[in-house]
């Protein structure tokens, strides 16, 4: 994003450089600016108990909000659902525990539990230091997509963050 916005103001202080210009100009170069756009990424949905899922395809990628895991503190522990395992919606399917506080994992959405995050099992900590990128939990192959659809876009969930609702 911080490169989006230097480009053009590069490209300015080149074209308006005399110096620049003149050396260009004279040897009939072409400066071309490459520049660069955000990738659409697949959107990111959370529920009311602060999980989220982002869905690829058919497959749900799931973790928690840095809301949730800084209200959990420092996460020392964390239990994920075995691979294979069918989930419904709301279902409770593991646990986090930290220095402070226990907190019940339930699933976004219904399906089979593809892949879970060894690393996170080993390391905890990267759901805090990394809970959207490398601290995500599991990964489920969605059996009803529509279920999507009860759950809360980033602005949705930014504004429910702001309401009472949420403690």
């Amino acid at each position: 994003m911080v490169i989006q916005r230097v480009i053009p103001r590069v490209a300015l202080l080149i074209n308006h450089s005399t110096t620049l210009n003149k050396a260009y100009n004279s040897r009939n170069v072409v400066l071309r600016l490459i520049s660069t756009s955000q990738c659409n990424f697949a959107e990111r949905y959370f529920t009311k108990k602060h999980e989220w899922v982002e869905v690829e395809g058919k497959i749900g990628i799931v973790g928690i909000s840095d809301y949730a895991q800084s209200a959990l503190g420092d996460v020392v522990y964390a239990q994920l659902p075995d691979v294979d395992s069918v989930l419904s919606q709301k279902d409770e399917c593991g646990a986090l525990e930290s220095v402070k506080a226990a907190s019940e994992l339930y699933s976004p959405v219904s399906g089979r539990v593809v892949e879970k995050n060894e690393s996170v099992e080993e390391t905890p900590s990267l759901i805090n230091t990394s809970c959207y990128d490398k601290g995500w939990l599991f990964k489920v192959e969605l059996t009803n997509d529509k279920e999507i659809t009860a759950l809360m876009n980033e602005s949705q969930y930014k504004e429910f963050l702001k309401s009472d609702e949420h403690h």
